[in-house]
């Protein structure tokens, strides 16, 4: 892999784990596009570098309600913060169930193929449809319904939808996104959670993917110092914007654009 290579991907990986779009359905993409053949042990590699430098991303742009957050919970302090944090946890627990027991079995049916891809993105740009216009703005604005807070069974079925949204093409931000707006919650809330919700499976997976390259053949030298850091800071940098901008649109109601968007690329990956 050169450093272009990288930087590629890693621009790829900052916008699409933020936007609606998924970011292993892109990922799978312009690997396809790319001509890259990554072996197992390189795979995991540049993922793992990949994922860690998106979860950065998160914990710099919301630093100022993470920080908070970490305190109540760790200082068992009993109030809002602390509860929002138990709701983040129970929000993980489908997608750690579904992480832990058929990790092999999604990646090895579903992984690598854009049709699958294509298919994905098509389910995808049609909740993100539904989503906008389930909400009905005209009626929000009419009746001044702002959404209510996260309840303790909506961070759960969110979570279950996140648990869904580890087949590539369907996004892990747009789909829990979607569905929160869909049992009602407020928009200005849902990206935030969203985003907090994705650190811990997204560590998860990066911890599971340091375990089998180190109970394997361990990390490869094929694709190199270089293009590992590049892949890297690209992701963390784009990443740092993408999650900005992703809560401005969450809040605007703007959703409905991309799945324009995840309709025309499911069509051609289905094409190609």
């Amino acid at each position: 892999m050169s450093w272009i290579d990288a930087l590629i991907l890693g621009i790829v990986q900052g916008l699409a784990e933020y936007l609606p779009i998924s970011s292993s359905g892109h990922l799978e993409i312009f690997r396809d596009i790319l001509g890259l053949q990554l072996s197992g042990a390189d795979a995991l590699e540049f993922d793992v570098a990949l994922h860690v430098a998106t979860v950065l991303s998160t914990i710099v742009v919301l630093w100022k309600e993470f920080v908070p957050l970490c305190k109540s919970f760790f200082t068992i302090k009993m109030d809002k913060n602390f509860y929002y944090v138990c709701k983040i946890l129970l929000s993980c627990i489908p997608v750690a169930i579904v992480g832990l027991c058929f990790k092999d079995f999604v990646e090895s049916f579903f992984g690598g193929s854009l049709t699958t891809v294509g298919i994905c993105l098509l389910v995808t740009a049609a909740l993100l449809a539904f989503a906008y216009y389930f909400r009905n703005p005209a009626r929000e604005a009419r009746h001044h319904e702002t959404g209510r807070e996260i309840t303790w069974l909506d961070a759960f079925i969110i979570g279950c939808a996140q648990a869904v949204a580890v087949l590539p093409g369907l996004s892990r931000s747009g789909t829990p996104i979607a569905t929160g707006l869909l049992l009602g919650d407020k928009r200005s809330s849902m990206a935030q959670f969203s985003f907090f919700m994705v650190i811990i499976p997204i560590l998860g997976e990066a911890l599971l993917d340091v375990k089998d390259m180190i109970g394997g053949e361990g990390a490869s030298e094929a694709i190199g110092t270089i293009p590992l850091v590049v892949g890297f800071i690209a992701s963390f940098v784009v990443g740092c914007i993408a999650c900005k901008w992703m809560i401005e649109l969450v809040k605007k109601g703007k959703l409905v654009w991309f799945s324009l968007y995840c309709l025309a690329v499911g069509i051609l990956c289905i094409c190609w």
